[in-house]
């Protein structure tokens, strides 16, 4: 195998590091690399994978561009608000640079089908932003005997490490269990800078070619934190505990991470078909629904096991918030006292509708 003389003028700056070099870009254009979501996160790190020349992109997400994506999702744009991710994804990556193959799993990764994508990658990189798809990457990619490359968002914060590198410790030796349910709120509910995915994700690119290239120390039992309004980082060392054993994937990686599965979800769409037939409940905070909200009446989480018998006596009552959590621990609370009425979780929440 060689390069084209095409890809040694776009690689020339490659080429010319004596760390690279020809031999290390044709290391690039043999690796395989799949991407774990196409959001915050999986932007940057596909743009700079696929820049880079990796030969082999693979993105996994089921989801659609919303408008609320373009603050930080710097692969999309306006015009293609409503289109799958991957689908969008690919076409922007492939314009940038032909030279890489782009696999687009237009899907969401479950245990039925990790292990048969996984294993068709030489690393995972991972983008997600919920505990139970951790979870189940961290335990696929044990199981596949694939380094992980971790990264991880709040607010101002950030995470990136390398998990089961090289028999290194894996996100069990550093995370054995999730937090409580509804403890730790997402980027949809609490807010992220936008600049930060950025940084994130373009550190969770620069390890994934250091693991291809074998340059420099690998962030491997290393967790480094980064606190962009302060510029403070943070590197914090940890060993892999060897108590952990993973030997299968877990029946439910939701009933794992304290998520019910019981709940109905209807999209938006589905209302809106037959909007009549629908009562719409709101249960996100005074300040959310002052600055946008679907209609319906208006009851607060926190307000809902004392003023319940506000909601009119309804068949069908769909229960909505920002991303589909809050309303799904609403309607558990709703079941004890709404027993003839049909609840629905608004899938993915407001943020689905913009």
């Amino acid at each position: 195998m060689k390069l084209s003389q095409e890809e040694a003028n776009q690689y020339h700056r490659h080429l010319i590091l004596d760390e690279v070099g020809v031999a290390g870009q044709l290391k690039l254009k043999t690796a395989k690399v799949l991407v774990i979501g196409a959001g915050g996160l999986g932007c940057p790190i596909l743009q700079y994978l696929a820049a880079a020349g990796v030969g082999t992109l693979g993105i996994i997400d089921d989801d659609v561009v919303a408008i609320s994506n373009l603050q930080r999702q710097i692969l999309y744009s306006t015009d293609t608000v409503g289109q799958p991710k991957v689908d969008v994804a690919k076409k922007r990556l492939e314009a940038l640079n032909p030279h890489v193959n782009i696999i687009a799993h237009n899907t969401r990764l479950t245990r039925d089908n990790a292990l048969e994508i996984i294993r068709e990658y030489d690393i995972v990189v991972d983008g997600s932003d919920n505990f139970a798809t951790r979870y189940l990457v961290n335990d696929a990619c044990v199981l596949a005997d694939k380094p992980l490359v971790f990264g991880s968002i709040f607010k101002f914060d950030g995470q990136v490490t390398v998990f089961n590198y090289q028999n290194g410790p894996t996100y069990r030796c550093i995370y054995p269990n999730p937090p409580a349910e509804d403890t730790v709120p997402n980027c949809s509910e609490i807010g992220v800078l936008g600049v930060l995915p950025g940084i994130i994700g373009g550190l969770q690119a620069s390890e994934t070619l250091k693991i291809i290239l074998g340059l420099g120390t690998v962030l491997s039992g290393t967790l480094l934190q980064i606190d962009v309004l302060s510029g403070k980082q943070l590197k914090l060392n940890f060993k892999r505990n060897p108590e952990i054993n993973i030997t299968e994937l877990l029946p439910s990686y939701e009933a794992f991470c304290g998520i019910s599965s019981s709940v109905q979800e209807l999209t938006w769409a589905k209302v809106q078909e037959n909007p009549s037939y629908y009562n719409l409940l709101d249960v996100r905070t005074p300040e959310e629904r002052e600055a946008h909200h679907l209609g319906g009446l208006h009851i607060p989480l926190s307000d809902l096991n004392t003023q319940w018998n506000r909601i009119p006596i309804s068949e069908n009552l769909v229960v909505y918030c920002q991303s589909g959590k809050r309303s799904a621990k609403a309607i558990h609370v709703l079941k004890e006292h709404l027993k003839e009425t049909t609840l629905y979780s608004l899938k993915g929440g407001v943020n689905a509708t913009l």
